[in-house]
C-alpha cells in the first residue's frame, strides 16, 4: 500500500497527530520502496498480529458473511454481539455464520455475546465491576462491544487490535480498512500507536440515482472542537484532526491496554480526550496518530435518523466534560449546544479504567466455565495452537494514570 507523504505534524504533548493521508495505491507491490510504502509481505507480517473486532447487533446474515469475507485471513475475528435471544435468537444465527465460515475459510475466530452472565461474572473478578449494570450483565453499547473485544485480544497474544462495524455492505471497503490500519501502523513505529479511518462519503440512492453522501455534520462538530483544544494548546488555528467521531480505528496493543473507554458512541472521541490526558506531558513516551482516507465508499445502515443531537452529544460529551478543555472551548461548546434547542450539558457516559490492571487469568478461567456463549472456533485443516494461548494477558510497563474528575459541568456555570 501506498499513502501520501506529509510532512505536517500537531502535537500535543507526546501525542503526534500526523495530518490526513490518502490512499495511493492499495496494493504498491513486494518490493515497492520510497516514503509511504508499506510492501506487501511487511502488510502481512503486521495482519498475523491483529486481532478484528466486530461489534455486532441484529444485522442481516448476509451483511455479516460479508463483513467476514473482507477482514484479511490471517487476523483473529473476535465478534462481540448485542443482538436479540428472543423470540429469534439472532446471537446463534451469527455464531453459526462464523463457525460456517471459518470452516470454509480455515480460519479461527472467538465469538461472545454482551449479555452473557458468565461474561459479566468474567469481568467482575478480573476487576471491572464498573462495566456490570445491576442485573450483573456487561451494559450494553458499542465502546462497551469493544472493550470486552481488547479484552479477548489480550488474551490472545496478539500486537495489534482493530475494529471494524458489522453493518458494512461493502466487503471491499472492510479489506482496505484492516490493510490501512496494517500499513499505518507498520509506518507509525513504536509501542504505541494509533491507526483512524475518518466517515467517508456514502452511497445512497435518490429519485433512481446513485449519488455518495457526505461525512456528515456530526464528524466534522467533533472535528472543530477538537481542533480548538489544539489551536488554544499551539496558539495556531489548525484543522489537522479529521477523525474525531472515527468508528473505524486500530491501535497497538500496549497502547489499547493503557487507554480507558467510554461507553455507548463516545468511545471514538474519548480515545483522543484520553490521548491528551495521559500523554499531554511532552517527556512521556510519544504516541503516533496516523489518519487514513480510505478509497472505498462504504455502506452502512442508518441509525437513529443519521444523525442530529443525539449523535452528535455523544460526540461532544467526552471533550465537554474533559479536564483538558480550556474554559473558552467549553463555554464556545456549551453555547453550541444551547444555540440548537439542548438546555442540558451532554451526559457523562460511563467510563472504564485500562484493561491493563485486569485480572487475565482470572478473566479466562471464568470466561471458559460460566459463559455459555463464550467460543472459540477453529476452522484450520490442522490446528497450529490453542486461539486464545496467553490467558495472562501482555504485561504493560506504564505511568500511573491520570484521575478524572467524575464533578458533573453544568451549562449555566459554564455561561456565567
Amino acid at each position: 500500500m501506498r499513502l501520501e507523504q506529509h510532512l505536517r505534524v500537531e502535537r500535543f504533548g507526546a501525542v503526534r497527530i500526523h495530518e490526513l493521508q490518502r490512499v495511493v495505491e492499495l496494493d504498491s507491490g513486494r518490493s515497492a520502496s520510497g516514503a509511504g510504502t508499506v510492501p506487501a509481505d511487511e502488510i502481512g507480517d503486521v495482519l498475523r498480529q491483529m486481532v478484528i473486532v466486530v461489534p455486532c447487533m441484529d444485522e442481516p446474515r448476509r451483511v455479516i458473511e460479508g463483513v467476514l469475507a473482507g477482514i484479511p485471513h490471517d487476523c483473529l475475528i473476535v465478534l462481540v454481539s448485542n443482538s436479540e435471544r428472543a423470540p429469534l435468537d439472532r446471537f446463534e444465527i451469527e455464531t453459526q455464520c462464523v463457525e460456517e465460515f471459518c470452516r470454509l475459510a480455515e480460519r479461527t475466530a472467538v465469538v461472545v455475546h454482551q449479555g452473557d452472565p458468565g461474561l459479566g461474572a468474567a469481568f467482575e473478578a478480573a476487576g471491572m465491576p464498573s462495566l456490570i449494570d445491576d442485573a450483573g450483565l456487561v451494559r450494553g453499547g458499542r465502546g462497551e462491544a469493544m472493550l470486552v473485544g481488547t479484552a479477548i485480544a489480550a488474551m490472545s497474544g496478539r500486537a495489534y487490535v482493530g475494529c471494524v462495524d458489522a453493518d458494512n455492505h461493502v466487503p471491499g471497503a472492510v479489506h482496505e480498512y484492516v490493510t490501512a490500519y496494517a500499513a499505518g501502523l507498520r509506518l507509525a513505529g513504536g509501542p504505541y500507536a494509533m491507526v483512524r479511518i475518518p466517515r467517508h462519503p456514502r452511497p445512497v440512492v435518490r429519485e433512481g440515482r446513485l449519488f455518495l453522501d457526505g461525512a456528515g455534520g456530526d464528524a466534522e462538530i467533533a472535528n472543530y472542537f477538537l481542533n480548538r483544544v489544539l489551536a488554544d494548546r499551539s496558539g495556531l488555528t489548525t484543522e489537522m484532526i479529521a477523525t474525531g467521531d472515527a468508528g473505524e480505528r486500530a491501535l497497538s496493543l500496549p497502547l489499547a491496554l493503557r487507554l480507558r473507554t467510554a461507553g455507548g458512541r463516545a468511545s471514538g472521541a474519548y480515545e483522543l480526550v484520553d490521548l491528551f490526558t495521559q500523554f499531554g506531558d511532552p517527556d512521556v513516551e510519544p504516541v503516533a496518530v496516523l489518519q487514513i482516507e480510505m478509497r472505498d465508499s462504504q455502506s452502512h445502515d442508518e441509525v437513529g435518523g443519521g444523525g442530529g443531537p443525539a449523535r452528535w452529544m455523544d460526540a461532544l460529551a467526552p471533550l465537554y466534560h474533559a479536564p483538558i478543555t480550556p474554559p473558552a472551548v467549553r463555554e464556545e461548546l456549551a453555547r453550541f449546544v444551547i444555540d440548537r434547542g439542548v438546555a442540558q450539558p451532554p451526559p457523562r457516559e460511563w467510563i472504564y479504567p485500562p484493561l491493563a490492571d485486569l485480572a487475565f487469568d482470572l478473566l479466562a478461567d471464568v470466561l471458559r466455565r460460566e459463559a455459555g456463549t463464550f467460543r472459540e472456533i477453529d476452522g484450520r485443516a490442522v490446528p497450529t495452537g490453542p486461539i486464545l494461548p496467553n490467558p495472562l494477558g501482555t504485561a504493560v510497563g506504564r505511568a500511573p494514570v491520570p484521575e478524572i474528575d467524575d464533578t458533573p459541568v453544568p451549562i449555566d456555570e459554564v455561561l456565567d
